[in-house]
């Protein structure tokens, strides 16, 4: 495997001393994260967020799809790469739609144990 040297500050090496076998991983989502931040390439994702900002229930977040934009600029991806090779843009949005999928998943598993946990009170 090959090997990277980093100069880190000392509040962070203490830090990420705790998450030695983990270091891979965080990486992988913090450069995930860093395409995510960039808001070219990202229509269709103002639905998602105003429905989350009405706090929807457990169900609904559930029940939640992809807007048609989104959908459709999803689609348009995936065809586009299996005809030919995406371009880098092309490749930085769908890691920013893979990133968003991956967070809605979370929240949509959150969502899960909040109904199992609120049933089995009942």
């Amino acid at each position: 495997m090959p090997q990277i040297t980093l100069n880190i500050p000392d509040e962070l090496i203490s830090r990420l001393h705790y998450f030695e076998k983990e270091l891979p991983q965080i990486l992988e989502l913090g450069i995930r994260e860093l395409n995510a931040s960039s808001t070219e390439g990202l229509k269709g994702i103002a639905d998602l967020l105003e429905f989350l900002v009405f706090l929807p229930s457990p169900e609904e977040i559930i029940a939640l799809r992809p807007s048609e934009v989104l959908q459709n600029q999803i689609n348009i991806l995936l065809e586009k790469n299996r005809i030919s090779e995406l371009t880098n843009e092309e490749k930085k949005q769908w890691e920013q739609y893979q990133y968003l999928e991956h967070l809605v998943r979370i929240a949509k598993a959150k969502a899960y144990l909040q109904l199992k946990q609120t049933e089995s009170q009942t």
